[in-house]
């Protein structure tokens, strides 16, 4: 994957908008969503592809600094999304929001094991919710991009390290069913993953990348929520 430039990083408008104000993102804090332009994957149910088809965003990161410093004491954590951040260098960007004193979430997808295990290393991260796809299998077709294994590898970096992270998936039963959940599910216990599993409905948009309308909704009895804590979302 290539990474952004640092210049580009600082001087370009690669962010989408900026939610001012959300409880809802990062439970627990009051936080604002930095969204990023574009990503590496092509999600059929993608219903971000404006963020993700975007070439030019309404703010470059030095007016997204000064937003966060008018939000000093007043939000306490900052949500980067998108699109998916790691496509670009987050490293120095999230060593300017650390300054103004804010903890940071990042939404993933998971494919940039290199930067996410820094961003740890380093202590820029305080929480993670990654989107696992699908099972393997489909994983290509659903995405359009064959890095199923390096996610795997993510995960169970997160779990060794004990890092406070969060897996979800967001359900289209066009595209995968009951038997897709369990399928991840057995994988994330085979991998001792114990935090919460989140699933999620489908949103449908105006327009989404692969023109996926919304499927019937999903049976949760035949979820196999025995070994994995498992909450429903929308």
């Amino acid at each position: 994957m290539n990474i952004k430039s640092e210049s580009n990083f600082w001087n370009q408008k690669i962010v989408y908008n900026i939610t001012r104000f959300t409880t809802t993102d990062y439970a627990g804090h009051l936080s604002c969503i930095i969204w990023f332009i574009g990503c590496n994957f092509r999600c059929l149910y993608c219903y971000n592809d404006n963020i993700v088809y975007t070439k030019r965003g309404k703010y470059d990161f030095k007016e997204v600094l000064e937003f966060l410093k008018s939000r000093i004491g007043l939000l306490d954590s900052v949500v980067l999304s998108g699109g998916e951040a790691t496509i670009y260098n987050l490293i120095p960007i999230c060593k300017e929001i650390k300054k103004l004193g804010f903890k940071i979430k990042l939404d993933t997808n998971g494919s940039n094991f290199k930067q996410i295990k820094e961003l740890v290393e380093l202590k820029l991260i305080d929480y993670m919710a990654i989107d696992f796809k699908s099972p393997k299998d489909k994983f290509k077709d659903l995405v359009n991009a064959c890095v199923y294994d390096t996610i795997i590898k993510t995960i169970q970096h997160l779990i060794k390290i004990d890092f406070d992270f969060e897996l979800r998936t967001t359900v289209n039963t066009k595209l995968i069913d009951e038997n897709d959940i369990n399928c991840i599910i057995h994988t994330l216990v085979s991998l001792g993953y114990k935090n919460t599993y989140y699933l999620q409905n489908f949103l449908e948009t105006p327009s989404n990348i692969g023109d996926i309308s919304k499927g019937q909704d999903f049976n949760k009895e035949l979820i196999d929520s025995k070994n994995l804590i498992i909450q429903y979302r929308n």
